[in-house]
């Protein structure tokens, strides 16, 4: 396998598993995102849609390192999320709730018993580490690997 393959197997791979997980979280273990949660996966998104565009175009390196740096936009907002959990800096003002439906009474009654999604408080860690942190490293070494699978060897 070239290292353009290999890099642009790994973004896909990568952000593919990061955002199947996020959706495991949400709605197989009931942790519903918040707004900083959603900024995360649309580079993800972004990697995953551009990554496929450089696989049917036979492996182009700019589409997989314009996917590698969207994997890496991902980690950095991340980072920026799990700093604001951590109380290290401030986040955002405004929170998101789950979604509701059903009649307006029964949608009235759901807002009001839905508790908001706070940005500033992580729902789920591991070793102390939450799912934005997760995130941030994971996507790192993604982002990271990839690049520099993508680099001009000498």
């Amino acid at each position: 396998m070239r290292r353009e393959q290999a890099a642009n197997a790994l973004v896909l791979v990568g952000a593919a598993g990061l955002i199947g997980g996020a959706l495991l979280s949400q709605f197989v273990g009931g942790l519903f995102p918040c707004e900083m949660c959603y900024w995360q996966r649309w580079p993800h998104l972004a990697a995953i849609a551009l990554g496929l565009l450089a696989w049917a175009l036979g492996s182009n390196r700019a589409l997989t390192a314009l996917a590698a740096i969207a994997v890496l936009v991902s980690g950095a907002i991340g980072v920026f999320h799990a700093g604001v959990e951590y109380h290290w800096w401030e986040g955002l003002t405004t929170c998101t709730a789950a979604p509701v439906t059903g009649t307006t009474s029964e949608v009235l009654g759901s807002i009001m018993a839905t508790p908001l999604i706070r940005c500033d408080a992580a729902q789920w860690t591991l070793f102390g580490i939450s799912l934005a942190g997760y995130n941030a490293i994971l996507s790192g070494l993604i982002g990271g690997g990839a690049l520099w699978l993508l680099r001009k060897p000498r």
